[in-house]
């Protein structure tokens, strides 16, 4: 075990067995995030609607909520995944909204915590 902290669930056992794997990927994760061709918001809506078309709740989670903290709006948010819908059904896309809606929120919440504390 490692007191390493995760910011994913699949980091902490890939790295007790890869740790030389996870470090690789982390540095390809981090190159990911330092491309400069699109703007912050939109990069993080693009990952979100990744993640509605994988079906994967925690990642439409987690990139609302950075969308949200970089300027999005839940109209953004919201009609990125409708986009989804005439390729991938509208399954995927209702099933997404719910976690886009408390990330989102969450994202709001942690801009506000920010201004308090710029302000305090």
């Amino acid at each position: 075990m490692t007191d390493q902290a995760f910011s994913f669930s699949y980091e902490q056992p890939l790295h007790e067995v890869f740790p030389a794997l996870h470090e690789a990927q982390s540095a390809w994760l981090a190159e990911i995030e330092s491309l400069k061709a699109l703007d912050r918001k939109t990069h993080e809506l693009v990952r979100m609607v990744c993640s509605v078309i994988l079906r994967n709740p925690g990642g439409v989670h987690r990139h609302a909520r950075l969308a949200a903290e970089v300027g999005a709006s839940w109209d953004e948010i919201a009609a990125a995944i409708v986009l989804t819908e005439p390729g991938f059904g509208i399954l995927p896309a209702v099933e997404a909204l719910p976690e886009a809606r408390a990330g989102f929120e969450e994202g709001l919440r942690a801009v506000e915590s920010e201004l308090d504390d710029a302000d305090g």
